[in-house]
């Protein structure tokens, strides 16, 4: 059995959703999970150290009957830049700030405000809807970049709104922007609502 298969059949055998399998230098076997998602059931529970307890017990037994090689196994969850695969991650993460590149550069597009080898972008991604198609576009503001120290001017003009429209299988990567809010609860509303 490939080990995609045996993991993949352990995890969600377990209760938990499979994110990602990295072989990695050195022999380490490293298992991303999370908790299953659903638009009914939508929750902001996190996996914890319970539950990689749970996954490494039972996946070390089961890839040692199957003859899996490996050294080290590590079971984690996502993080705060979880990569994206799917169209169910996608629906899950709307409104959420996220970084994306491209498989090819974006070329002319933006009246010129973009430059056409681009092909990292950050923004809030959003559905769209033209006609019967569904999609995804991402919305930005590329802001001036200031020197540390600096403060913004009172008279600064914020830099006008961009989307980029695209489908999954442009993509090369997407994660969840690792955006922290050291503010806490009583932060901006800006930080909470992910802006960038």
């Amino acid at each position: 059995m490939a080990l995609q298969d045996i993991v993949e059949q352990t995890v969600t055998g377990l209760g938990y959703e499979l994110v990602e399998i990295e072989r990695c230098a050195g022999g380490l076997l490293r298992i991303t999970i999370d908790l299953p998602w659903t638009p009914q059931h939508a929750t902001t529970q996190f996996v914890n150290v319970e539950d990689c307890e749970k996954v490494n017990r039972q996946l070390q037994f089961a890839l040692e009957v199957d003859g899996v090689e490996y050294r080290r196994l590590e079971i984690s969850s996502p993080g705060i830049d979880r990569p994206l695969h799917g169209e169910k991650d996608f629906e899950r993460f709307a409104g959420a700030v996220i970084d994306i590149t491209l498989k090819a550069p974006m070329g002319s597009a933006a009246n010129g405000q973009v430059n056409a080898r681009r092909k990292k972008f950050r923004g809030v991604l959003e559905r769209t809807q033209v006609g019967d198609a569904a999609g995804w576009q991402l919305v930005w503001r590329d802001e001036l970049k200031l020197k540390p120290g600096q403060k913004p001017g009172k008279n600064r003009v914020l830099a006008p709104l961009q989307a980029l429209g695209f489908e999954l299988h442009e993509l090369r990567e997407a994660r969840l922007a690792p955006i922290v809010n050291f503010k806490g609860r009583g932060g901006s509303e800006e930080a909470a609502q992910g802006e960038p």
